[in-house]
């Protein structure tokens, strides 16, 4: 088991790289395999993505794998990497913020997203403030473990399309407006948004703001411009390889 004083500089390393305007790239990986391609590849940490893992493990995202299965996975991972590493745990898996955060250190991870969706109740979404209360729950549990866990908050407000879309961008500012004050160090608005959109929710917003980007479609110096502070890749890595692995199969058929 990695100790405190390495996991609590890991967790200071992985905060100093989000930089708004110079975004951290954190290749969203899956498994020892693809997390040391991307070490490989001079990255110099990393997240785990929730769907991808299950996908890689014949489960499915939204919580169709346990919190048990992820850890196992990411524990995999840390042994085979030494960089900061960064974990979806997707909207806690129903448990207890003190789980969620002793469970992430136990495997040498030190860095979560958390989304407001609620998967194990029906997929509801989560009060703004109940979101806020949760992030700050895990924070106080991060505090007493004396680790800097990096909390990337994540609102799902753009991947539902929930409510007026004129609205949206307001809603969800407001919303990880109170996420940042619970005590969240980096800001989610999940989804394929346009510049215009990236730059009004990073100039409102008090903390980096993570995007998601297609590694094979977009252009990396584009989001710099726009105040962007963290890029993931979410499951779009994984189905970039998947269709070059299909078409190199395709030719043996």
């Amino acid at each position: 088991m990695t100790s405190i004083d390495v996991l609590a500089d890991r967790a200071r390393t992985l905060l100093a790289l989000h930089r708004p305007g110079t975004p951290v790239i954190l290749p969203t990986v899956w498994d020892a395999w693809s997390a040391k391609l991307a070490v490989d590849a001079g990255f110099t940490a990393l997240t785990v993505g929730s769907h991808p893992v299950a996908d890689s493990i014949g489960k499915t995202d939204n919580e169709g794998m346990s919190y048990a299965d992820l850890l196992t996975r990411v524990a995999q991972i840390t042994d085979a990497v030494d960089v900061p590493i960064s974990v979806d745990i997707e909207s806690g898996y129903g448990e207890s913020p003190q789980r969620l955060v002793s469970g992430l250190l136990d495997v040498g991870a030190v860095g979560l997203n958390i989304e407001d969706t609620v998967h194990g109740d029906g997929g509801r979404l989560r009060s703004s403030t109940e979101h806020a209360e949760f992030v700050r729950a895990l924070r106080a549990a991060a505090d007493e473990a004396k680790v800097h866990i990096v909390i990337n908050a994540r609102t799902d407000l753009f991947l539902r399309q929930d409510g007026d879309d004129a609205d949206r961008v307001d809603r969800a500012i407001a919303r990880l407006t109170e996420a940042a004050d619970a005590g969240a160090d980096c800001l989610y608005p999940v989804g394929r948004h346009d510049p215009d959109t990236v730059k009004r929710l990073t100039d409102a917003l008090s903390l980096p703001v993570n995007v998601i980007a297609l590694p094979g479609v977009d252009d990396p110096a584009t989001f710099g411009p726009l105040g962007v502070g963290r890029i993931s890749f979410g499951p779009f890595l994984q189905a970039a390889l998947a269709e070059k692995a299909t078409e190199l199969l395709g030719r043996w058929r």
